[in-house]
């Protein structure tokens, strides 16, 4: 193999781990977002836990985030629970900033 090849090889392996790190982060973020959630809507440990794992599978319905967005505050609202929009998307950046701390230090503690 030339130099080059070897090259790419490894930036190739690291976009896939780059990108398996950034799905994991997302996950972590969604399950985070949704035990948040289910504190505020007063659900008890179980129902928490499956709660945030319907959050995690809401986001393979689209690209992006609107998705989660939209599970959390439509469960909100119809719990009675009064959160602006700016209120959940900020607590979906927070959640998204712990998720990657905790993978990061996750990652650091492996090696």
């Amino acid at each position: 193999m030339t130099q080059f090849d070897d090259r790419e090889q490894a930036y190739e392996k690291e976009f896939a781990r780059n990108e398996e790190f950034d799905f994991k982060v997302m996950a972590r973020r969604n399950k985070l977002l949704g035990l948040w959630a289910a504190g505020q809507m007063d659900l008890d440990a179980d129902a928490a836990e499956a709660y945030a794992k319907e959050v995690v599978v809401a986001d393979f319905e689209e690209a992006g985030d609107e998705d989660v967005y939209r599970k959390v505050k439509g469960d909100l609202d119809a719990k009675g629970i009064v959160l602006s929009e700016h209120q959940v998307r900020r607590e979906m950046e927070d959640q998204l900033s712990i998720a990657r701390d905790q993978l990061t230090k996750e990652l650091k503690g492996a090696n």
